[in-house]
């Protein structure tokens, strides 16, 4: 009995439907990429494990898959090591390399390996699949795409300014209206915890801060205090939790609980920097929002930090972020390189738009117009109808077997094929074509200069 075929846990297939959707959702993106100025690259699906490993964590390494050595791999590894039976000082024996986890890293190994090459400031985007031996469940896969870009080389604020206007264009071109990009800085989280005299506590108040949307400014309080924050610390930025109105009000109560941080006041600096520059230049379809709580990647990021959401009334975590880190190529040896990046969901995205429906009707459709084939000369007529079709951009195709009617218009239908053409002996005799659109139903005889023209 042959084996029932399955994939592992955590990948998928897409049908041809998905794909032309997913690919629907890469162009526009690559589209808005390419207006900014942003060159593409690729890298490697798998790095050498040196350049992955202790670069995203305890966790991140248990995350990444490694690649067995080709041929004998345990005959370097001694008895007395494997007898040990750990897993972690064996791993380095028989394995070298492994699939990368993220772009970031190996877009950090890409600038350092190529420095001499690279014209800096460097702006790159990158659309590539990743690997993660996650826990698969609901959202979460072990293969996923990434849609990042990045530029490294400036810490020039007009980056940020440049990438709130990039995450607005892209969704404008997928008419996804109302995102709002959510804005913070890192500087505005130390300077919280400066004025509250717990600095060394910055990473446990700030990831309990973020948390106030899911459990509310009392969890927020309990787990601070859990966390060895005291009481007299936690009322002195009670202000916080009151912060409201739009951008610039938010900034003038930041003013008041930041006056005593010079930290926090670069902060409020560098925002008031991008919300100028945004008023001057008004976003099409996206808003821009402070978000004071926003702490993504607080070992990572160094100055401002985005994150996107998707319109209200969708229910849907993130669907973007990013932001400042002061120094990514350092891991690799290549000090004080600053740089910003940001990403897109894609996977959410797409669930976004399908909520919404607003993927076009033609973005599935791959064959615009099919011939019935009647038999071997009404084909060959068919084919040279085709050939022309072809050569002026249009999709087209002949049914490849002479078969009943019935099943040739049921298969362009399952297809979702618009046109149908049937050309017999009375068309051909005639040099014509019975063109049929398969939604109306109507159908007339025409010539083949006037179907290119019906479907340019």
């Amino acid at each position: 009995m042959a084996q029932k075929p399955s994939i592992p846990k955590g990948t998928r297939d897409f049908n041809p439907a998905e794909v032309a959707k997913r690919n629907f959702i890469f162009d526009q993106i690559k589209t808005e990429f390419k207006k900014f100025g942003f060159q593409p690259i690729e890298t490697p699906s798998f790095e050498n494990s040196s350049t992955l490993m202790g670069k995203y964590g305890e966790e991140g390494d248990r995350l990444i898959f490694k690649i067995l050595n080709s041929g004998d791999f345990l005959s370097k590894v001694k008895d007395d090591l494997y007898a040990e039976k750990d897993s972690l000082k064996i791993t380095s024996k028989i394995s070298e390399k492994a699939l990368r986890y993220d772009l970031t890293v190996p877009f950090a190994r890409y600038v350092v390996q190529h420095q001499n090459e690279v014209e800096f400031p460097f702006k790159r985007y990158q659309i590539q699949p990743v690997w993660r031996a996650d826990r698969p469940q609901k959202g979460r896969f072990r293969e996923f795409y990434q849609c990042d870009a990045d530029v490294v080389g400036s810490d020039s604020l007009w980056q940020e300014v440049e990438f709130v206007q990039l995450y607005d264009s892209v969704f404008t071109s997928l008419k996804l209206n109302g995102v709002t990009i959510k804005l913070n800085n890192r500087k505005i989280l130390s300077g919280f915890a400066e004025v509250i005299g717990e600095s060394d506590k910055l990473i446990d108040f700030t990831v309990a801060l973020d948390k106030l949307d899911k459990i509310g400014k009392d969890g927020v309080i309990k787990e601070m205090k859990e966390k060895g924050i005291a009481e007299e610390a936690i009322e002195k930025i009670d202000p916080i939790f009151e912060l409201n109105g739009d951008f610039s009000a938010k900034i003038n109560g930041l003013k008041s609980i930041l006056s005593t941080s010079e930290i926090g006041k670069k902060g409020i600096e560098e925002l008031e920097f991008i919300q100028r520059a945004i008023a001057e230049m008004p976003l099409k379809t996206a808003m821009l929002d402070l978000d004071v709580t926003l702490a993504r990647g607080l070992n990572y990021y160094t100055g401002a930090i985005f994150e996107i959401s998707a319109p209200e009334g969708v229910k849907m975590g993130s669907i973007g972020g990013g932001g400042r880190y002061d120094d990514l190529t350092g891991i690799f040896g290549l000090k004080n390189m600053s740089g910003i990046g940001i990403s897109f969901g894609l996977d959410r995205i797409y669930l976004v738009l399908e909520e919404l429906d607003l993927f076009p009707e033609a973005v599935e459709e791959n064959t615009k117009i099919i011939f019935i084939n009647f038999g071997e000369k009404e084909a060959l007529y068919a084919m040279k109808a085709v050939r022309a079709l072809r050569d002026v951009g249009i999709n087209a195709e002949v049914y490849p077997d002479s078969a009943k009617m019935k099943k040739q218009m049921t298969h362009a239908n399952r297809r979702n094929i618009p046109f149908v053409v049937l050309a017999g002996t009375q068309e051909m005799e005639a040099e014509q074509y019975t063109i049929k659109h398969m939604a109306s139903g109507e159908q007339e005889t025409i010539s083949l200069d006037k179907i290119i023209e019906k479907l340019r």
